[in-house]
């Protein structure tokens, strides 16, 4: 496995390590009036019970979308803004890697992520953040089609729909290529990687942006034993990458960005402008001459807007790098049984489209 790995700084969500000037929080205080101090640009800090938190957030939730009335897109990204500045003035106070206020959660990512720092200030909304991941650390995700459960790191996505999954379980169960290098664009959590490896994959060249991404999948391939297959990477598509591959396989984000976009998750749920056909344009240069390109993508896009182009058969129309050989589709179930859900995402279909180079 890639040597640095190991001197990665995972990401993690800022901290304040000298005193601060705030108010301090108590249950019976008035609400509405801390939180017009928070909008004005004071800081909070909660007392006595996490619960205390909870209710200043209910409170600026209710005020900012008395302000907010706007339903368009443009109106709730203004919301959204106004509440994560606002919000992020909310702060807990953290000693010895653990909350200090009375019932709050035990979140492991307080040692792990601050080793080196015992005592310091972190907002509210990124507890909160850490501590759903860490609910998602500790349970892990099964993941059927694997036949294992997987241990999502902090800030990393991970599959809740699987869907693709089984899509691409359905081909690589056929596929009779060359088995020796495949490059995974985007590795994330690690799941297509693994199944490249119990499908009988030799070596996998596997890439991100995220570090966290990296950090994770480097820990879960050691747990599983899968480390001896794979080489991780930190870096934008193939950069640093000198493989010529069988097999690369890119399940890109489905859904084009209307917005500025953070490191991290959001880059795993949005793609910029130009990012398949800086994909695609680099593939070409790391795909053998028998080599396939594997896309794992959605009709989401297009459910939710009709104008929206479809960026695979967008580089299939107007360029002469790759020819479609196949192309699945499979419908997206529920994500839980007992779902009642009626919206766009009923007609929403996965896709796995397979490309092999064109003849010059």
């Amino acid at each position: 496995m890639t040597e640095n790995i190991q001197n990665l700084q995972a990401d993690r969500p800022d901290i304040i390590t000298t005193e601060v000037e705030a108010i301090h929080f108590y249950r019976k205080m008035d609400t509405e009036d801390t939180v017009a101090q928070m909008i004005a640009g004071k800081y909070v800090l909660v007392e006595e019970f996490y619960s205390n938190g909870l209710q200043v957030l209910n409170e600026l939730r209710k005020n900012l979308l008395l302000k907010h009335k706007d339903k368009t897109f443009q109106g709730q990204r203004d919301y959204r803004a106004a509440y994560r500045k606002a919000s992020h003035r909310l702060l807990l106070k953290v000693k010895d890697n653990k909350l200090i206020v009375k019932k709050s959660p035990d979140i492991g990512w307080l040692t792990l992520l601050y080793p080196e720092v015992s005592e310091f200030y972190v907002a509210f909304p990124d507890i909160q953040g850490m501590n759903s991941s860490w609910q998602w650390y500790e349970k892990g995700i099964e993941i059927k089609t694997l036949g294992i459960t997987l241990k999502p790191y902090y800030s990393t996505y991970f599959p809740t729909r699987f869907d693709h999954l089984k899509l691409f379980d359905k081909w690589l169960k056929k596929y009779e290529g060359s088995k020796e290098n495949a490059i995974e664009i985007g590795v994330g959590s690690g799941v297509l990687s693994f199944q490249l490896i119990q499908n009988g994959f030799k070596n996998i060249f596997a890439t991100d942006t995220n570090k966290n991404a990296i950090i994770g999948v480097f820990e879960e391939s050691k747990r599983l034993g899968y480390e001896k297959h794979m080489t991780l990477n930190h870096g934008d598509l193939f950069e640093d990458c000198d493989v010529k591959a069988d097999l690369i396989v890119f399940n890109p984000p489905w859904l084009p960005a209307k917005h500025q976009l953070e490191e991290g998750i959001d880059k795993a749920m949005y793609y910029e402008e130009e990012l398949f056909p800086r994909f695609f344009e680099q593939a070409k240069e790391h795909l053998a001459p028998d080599g396939k390109v594997v896309l794992l993508f959605s009709n989401l896009a297009e459910v939710v807007d009709d104008e929206s182009i479809h960026p695979i058969i967008e580089e299939l129309r107007n360029h002469k790098r790759f020819r479609k050989e196949l192309h699945l589709r499979r419908d997206v179930r529920a994500s839980s049984r007992r779902t009642k859900r009626r919206d766009a995402r009923d007609t929403e279909k996965v896709e796995l489209w397979v490309l092999a180079p064109k003849e010059v």
